[in-house]
């Protein structure tokens, strides 16, 4: 993905505020003055990826490997705007504490490394490996700054670069790039590659303009056109950009079905950026979208894996063991909207929680679902339960000496639900504040933020209260909520709707309070406390 010469990009200074001296906020404020109280304090993600310096965009290149995951991302170090893109790189034992990594891919003079993807390549197809090694295969959009300048179609081209250290160090193979040419297509980007092990070849698919291009391969070098996909379906407002195809198996059945993510700038639920997704079948060269699942995307225009304003770009790993089995999925948690304009100076962006990613299946129709990856448990250093909670007025559900709600997840079930709004409200002692719940007698779910600390860097941050339609009314529901000190990520019943939404707060949330007019019932009421620092 690339953001156009066009968006402008201002630095935003910050002013950082004295925390209030009582409860949560006193973690960061006791004792200092406030000179010292530093941007990282306030809004330096604890688990959330993020580099240390610099702009960062699309999750790029993700494998499994020796017991690491590997994140490559977009990624300009010298400024926290976007400029001359390079392969940042990190890695984790468990997706949740990363390690920075020095830059693993640079871009060459006025020739840009976009985003694409890497592969585990077990069976030495491309004939890279050497000593018994399997290489690592990246396949990435070379984007020709010059050409772009001039209004030339053929600006961008897929190219490949090797690894025969495990993914830190690459070689760029100067002796068959373009591995894929341009076709004459101005927005030609994002390979994804994947291994289709029922064909025995590699699967590439790339956003080309409104639709996509699949390529098939037998080494990774020589790739042959198979068909193009998605002209007349889902979502266009604005370029299809970083796809990704995947197989994957149909929760409680031996059912495998196949994948599409589809990112595009604009036009998303909320408005700017987003990720939709369609589950279908692939005979080795076309990919067909299941029939029923077509007639959902027709009625709803585009099915979306967030209704948040703040997952875009997202893909999974790739050479995840079969033991383990799981789609694992993170993605850029930003919006194209105002990206280049975040509140932050030292760097710009973070990643959204890695999630596992499911298909199930009622009746004749598909769903992807995600949830938070389990490895974030092993972070919880305390819990706090409460059964059930009843009231008809406000309920306080949260008090500030006992969770530090810049790190922790919330989770808790509503019953017996009415025709009515439940709304769960976290602020802070400056009157600051961020509502999310469900509307029930209108059918949604929703974030308001526009009350949420800095909001005045884009005018489309926090215009308008953000919503993801339900089907029905609910009789029952289920949430689960994950914060961090600028995100909130809600899972609802079990990952089927997800909204994510970033936040700039000048003090901690340090209370959380319910409501509703016809009162309120909360059941299996959880809060985790997590413990981790990625600085």
């Amino acid at each position: 993905m690339r953001l156009t010469t066009s968006q402008s990009f201002r630095i935003y200074s910050a002013t950082l505020f004295l925390l209030a001296s009582t409860g949560v906020s006193s973690v960061i404020a006791q004792n200092k003055p406030v000179a010292s109280i530093t941007e990282t304090e306030l809004y330096r993600p604890n688990f959330h990826f993020t580099p240390k310096k610099g702009w960062m965009n699309d999750p790029n290149g993700m494998f499994y490997a020796d017991g690491y995951y590997h994140l490559y991302f977009q990624h300009y170090p010298e400024k926290n705007v976007w400029g001359p893109m390079h392969w940042g790189h990190a890695i984790s034992k468990d997706m949740i504490k990363w390690e920075e990594q020095p830059i693993a891919i640079y871009p060459d003079k006025e020739k840009y490394i976009f985003s694409g993807s890497a592969v585990v390549d077990t069976q030495n197809t491309s004939g890279f490996g050497k000593d018994g090694k399997a290489p690592i295969v990246a396949i990435y959009t070379l984007h020709d700054m010059e050409k772009g300048k001039d209004g030339k179609l053929d600006t961008e081209q897929q190219d490949i670069a090797y690894s025969t250290d495990g993914g830190f160090t690459y070689k760029k193979f100067d002796a068959g790039n373009p591995v894929v040419k341009n076709p004459g297509i101005r927005d030609f980007r994002d390979p994804k590659v994947s291994w289709d092990e029922a064909r025995k070849q590699w699967i590439m698919v790339v956003a080309a303009s409104d639709r996509d291009h699949f390529y098939g391969s037998k080494d990774l070098k020589n790739w042959q056109f198979l068909s193009e996909f998605g002209r007349d379906l889902g979502a266009h407002e604005s370029v299809w950009e970083c796809p990704d195809f995947f197989q994957i198996k149909v929760e409680g059945t031996n059912e495998k079905k196949w994948v599409l993510l589809q990112s595009l700038g604009q036009g998303a639920a909320n408005g700017g950026s987003g990720t939709q997704y369609y589950v279908g079948d692939f005979d080795g060269k076309q990919f067909t979208v299941d029939a029923n699942f077509e007639q959902r995307i027709k009625r709803e225009k585009a099915v979306w894996i967030d209704y948040g304003k703040d997952n875009y770009a997202g893909v999974t790993w790739n050479n995840i063991p079969t033991s383990n089995g799981r789609r694992l999925f993170i993605g850029w948690m930003v919006s194209l909207d105002y990206g280049g304009s975040v509140p932050t100076n030292a760097w710009r962006s973070s990643m959204t929680t890695p999630r596992e990613m499911q298909l199930v299946k009622k009746g004749n129709d598909y769903s992807l679902i995600s949830n938070p990856v389990k490895e974030i448990n092993k972070y919880v250093s305390k819990t706090i339960q409460n059964k059930t909670l009843k009231g008809k007025e406000k309920l306080e559900l949260f008090k500030a000496e006992k969770i530090d709600l810049r790190q922790a997840i919330i989770s808790f079930d509503l019953k017996n639900l009415k025709q009515d709004t439940y709304s769960f409200t976290l602020s802070n002692s400056i009157g600051e504040s961020l509502t999310f719940g469900l509307n029930n007698a209108e059918n949604y779910l929703f974030v308001d933020r526009t009350k949420a600390g800095k909001i005045d860097f884009s005018e489309k941050f926090a215009s308008i209260v953000h919503k993801a339609k339900l089907e029905k009314n609910q009789k029952e529901a289920t949430f689960k909520v994950v914060l961090d000190k600028t995100s909130i990520e809600i899972f609802y019943n079990n990952g089927e709707k997800v909204m994510t939404e970033i936040f700039f707060l000048n003090q901690p949330f340090n209370s959380i309070s319910a409501s509703s007019n016809q009162g309120i019932e909360i059941s299996n009421l959880v809060f985790n406390q997590l413990s981790i620092n990625q600085n």
